[in-house]
């Protein structure tokens, strides 16, 4: 049902290595992306940059007075603040005012946001993005917004199946700009799978892991949590779940939780798998706590690719992340957001592929971050 998109690609590592954007459910090969590249390269330089210079005139021109309301679920959350910090910097760069561009926070509280969403309307925004509090509430957000006629951009969290369906079926004026969580799940269960001992620290056999989920509504933390030992099954790997409970994200949290496992299950836990880099973060601090070793005494998982995160899988104190393009993605949402003002429509799903990050290639993530 999902339809994807090649998605603006930042650099020539995320071109070459990243894939960038353009699969929904399946990562994009290298070989793919150097074939789209090759297509867009060969008009002549000469008349490809002159139609881009004007194309970006009459852009900027065309977006100097749209409003654009931006909802993010919770500004603190780490991944959500590269985000909206890097969509901030790309409206701007295509010509919107910053005094038109409004981003709020909804402090993860679906009447707050709501209420937000009312006031953007009243207010007369002219296009809307909206990373939901809860997905759920996608189906009663799309009907107050569209019925006031107001294109509507949802990034992240991504609103079910049914609901997408609605918007084709119906021809709204309605997008999901996102990464499809199953892959970074599989790529999480990989990474450990291509590991010397298959995760398997004490020979026993098996995989014995703790699981550190987000918010259990979100369609992300399902995905991860599922997909992530999925990946090590269906390697043929024999699992052990010690223990599986939820951080809603939080790094304090997590650090809580996984003290807690630490302490009922002891060195038997071979592989703590955290649906964001935030709670690794928080189970890196546990595992250091109780004194033991990323890489020698348990293996250690995120997603997401934080500076921070990125950096302890250099030093060797997480055995690795998924990096999640918040460039691409908020890039595109703005893209689509520009389409809708000037008419045109888009696909119901834009969709973003994760990319494995280890010690093999962290330098070139690390560096893709800047």
């Amino acid at each position: 049902m999902k339809k994807a998109l090649s998605l603006l690609t930042v650099s020539a590592m995320a071109v070459s290595m990243l894939a960038g954007c353009g699969s929904s459910n399946t990562a994009a090969t290298t070989a793919a992306a150097t074939e789209a590249a090759k297509t867009e390269t060969a008009a002549p330089a000469a008349a490809a940059t002159e139609a881009a210079t004007a194309a970006a005139e009459a852009g900027s021109a065309d977006l100097a007075d749209k409003k654009v309301g931006v909802c993010i679920y919770q500004f603190s959350d780490n991944f959500m603040t590269l985000f909206r910090t890097e969509l901030q910097s790309y409206l701007e760069s295509l010509g919107f005012k910053p005094e038109n561009i409004s981003i709020v926070d909804g402090a993860n509280d679906q009447a707050t946001q709501t209420n937000q969403i009312q006031n953007f309307i009243t207010s007369g925004v002219d296009v809307l993005i909206i990373n939901p509090v809860n997905s759920s509430s996608a189906a009663t957000i799309t009907d107050m917004v569209t019925a006031a006629n107001i294109p509507l951009v949802y990034i992240n969290r991504e609103p079910d199946e049914q609901e997408e369906k609605r918007w084709a079926d119906e021809n709204m004026n309605v997008t999901y700009v996102g990464c499809d969580a199953r892959q970074s799940g599989t790529m999480q269960g990989e990474i450990v799978a291509d590991l010397e001992n298959k995760g398997d620290i004490n020979g026993d056999g098996k995989v014995s892991y703790i699981m550190i989920e987000g918010d259990p509504e979100n369609v992300d933390a399902q995905y991860r949590t599922e997909f992530s030992v999925k990946a090590l099954k269906d390697k043929g790997i024999e699992v052990e779940e010690l223990d599986d409970q939820v951080g809603n994200w939080d790094q304090a949290q997590a650090q809580s939780l996984v003290a807690n496992s630490l302490a009922q299950h002891g060195k038997d836990i071979e592989v703590v798998f955290c649906n964001n880099d935030a709670m690794a973060l928080g189970a890196l601090q546990a595992i250091e706590a109780a004194g033991e070793t990323v890489g020698t005494d348990v293996y250690l998982l995120g997603v997401d690719a934080l500076q921070e995160a990125c950096e302890n899988v250099k030093s060797g104190k997480q055995t690795g992340t998924v990096f999640n393009d918040h460039i691409s993605q908020s890039h595109s949402a703005a893209d689509a957001a520009v389409k809708y003002l000037k008419g045109e429509s888009n696909d119901h799903y834009i969709g973003c592929d994760y990319v494995k990050v280890t010690t093999a290639n962290v330098d070139d993530i690390l560096a893709s971050l800047g």
